[in-house]
């Protein structure tokens, strides 16, 4: 089991002496630098283990707010050619940047989060199938995160995940399991309460026991990114806490 944060929510140096995993957020906002990531990995002790979150290029609309924190957007004449899992050259072309980046830092998890605005419905859940398929055989595992009504139809992320391998489920454990099971799990903790995130929100010490009990029944190789604002607190916490329910006695 490996505990880490969504981000940097310290010095990088402190971070390598508390936690042994990482997700990268910046490779979401702006498209990632292969030789930049390169040697962040040289930089990182050896066994971490390094996930990123995929360029919003390929999931976002370029009128998603996500892009004001870009430092550069993709021309906006070719905007139907981006976002929502679109199988189209411009996409693919920067899935491929994606996937050089993931290999020069050694990711062992990809995730692409898709928007609220791409719901389920019959044409997307086709879009969603192409999409991974054509992107599933890579070095590194890919997880989707859908939001949105997909929460309300799991059948239909089963389908889609169900004949793919290297894809996971990536869920919130307190909101929900996978649709399908892999020997990987991946889980990213939004804060309880809301619709699908609670950013200010902070785990109690019933709320880890719980999340620990939950995990356990998982598969080995397990993944809890903690993505609120507590994130370090609740880590470290989560960690200890964790940790000493788990000791043989």
């Amino acid at each position: 089991m490996r505990v880490g944060c969504c981000g940097w929510c310290e010095s990088r140096s402190k971070y390598f002496n508390n936690f042994d995993t990482v997700e990268l957020q910046d490779t979401f906002y702006d498209q990632p630098d292969p030789e930049r990531l390169a040697r962040l990995r040289s930089e990182a002790p050896k066994g971490f283990v390094f996930a990123m979150k995929a360029w919003q290029a390929i999931t976002h609309p370029l009128d998603s707010p996500t892009w004001r924190r870009a430092k550069v957007r993709p021309d906006r004449s070719k905007a139907d050619r981006y976002g929502l899992l679109r199988t189209t050259k411009e996409n693919l072309e920067a899935w491929d940047l994606v996937a050089r980046a993931a290999r020069a830092l050694g990711a062992r998890v990809v995730v692409i989060q898709t928007p609220p605005s791409f719901g389920y419905s019959e044409v997307n859940e086709g879009q969603a199938r192409e999409f991974l398929a054509t992107v599933a055989n890579e070095s590194f595992i890919v997880g989707w995160e859908p939001r949105g009504t997909w929460l309300e139809h799991y059948e239909a992320v089963a389908r889609i995940l169900g004949g793919l391998d290297n894809v996971v489920h990536v869920v919130d454990p307190f909101r929900a399991s996978p649709a399908v099971t892999r020997e990987v799990a991946y889980y990213r903790l939004h804060g309880i309460g809301g619709r699908e995130v609670n950013y200010r929100y902070r785990y109690t010490d019933s709320d880890l026991s719980r999340l620990c009990q939950l995990v356990s029944l998982g598969p080995e190789e397990v993944y809890i990114m903690f993505n609120n604002i507590y994130m370090r607190t609740d880590a470290l916490r989560f960690k200890a806490l964790c940790g000493a329910q788990r000791a043989p006695t």
